[in-house]
């Protein structure tokens, strides 16, 4: 016998606990990452009493660390700019908490307002700078934990080995 209702086929899932996944205490997948940016981006009290300007270089805090991830709070003020680079062997979620920041990659040049996300794998080569006239700050989860970041010339820089995923925000 056929039937529309899945619930006669596969049961009340609540009612099945070994079905059930238990909640992680640390994220593990890439949406996990994005949500973990999403929910200390939303909770201004988590960061904003920590936020320093520097006239003189880009000023940065880890705020958190877990198994094999760092989490990490930038603040960039108008004309500062990290250089062409990359993340070595780690992948990223980059999510723009205030002003604006512009992104440049070989594919060409886009702007992140506050509120965007990027997401990106190891070997991605971008520049991000801050060519407005207003502050930025911006928070940074890097997985595993940031390394190194090598730095390019436009000349050398290679293309990414993955592509980077726009993250749509609402």
């Amino acid at each position: 016998m056929n039937s529309d209702n899945d619930l006669q086929i596969a049961g009340d899932l609540l009612e099945v606990p070994h079905l059930l996944q238990a909640p992680r205490e640390h994220p593990a997948t890439v949406a996990e990452f994005v949500g973990l940016a999403r929910s200390i981006a939303a909770d201004r009290s988590q960061w904003e009493h920590l936020v320093e300007y520097d006239a003189t270089s880009r000023w940065y805090h880890r705020l958190r660390t877990g198994p094999g991830y760092e989490v990490w709070l930038l603040s960039w003020v108008p004309g500062q700019g990290s250089g062409l680079h990359d993340h070595g062997l780690s992948s990223g979620v980059l999510t723009v908490l205030d002003g604006e920041l512009t992104e440049r990659t070989e594919r060409g040049t886009r702007a992140l307002r506050a509120g965007s996300q990027r997401v990106f794998a190891p070997g991605y080569v971008h520049e991000v700078v801050n060519d407005a006239l207003e502050p930025a700050v911006s928070l940074h989860v890097y997985y595993p934990g940031l390394t190194e970041m090598p730095m390019h010339t436009a000349c050398t820089a290679a293309p990414a080995t993955y592509d980077e995923v726009d993250v749509v925000t609402a």
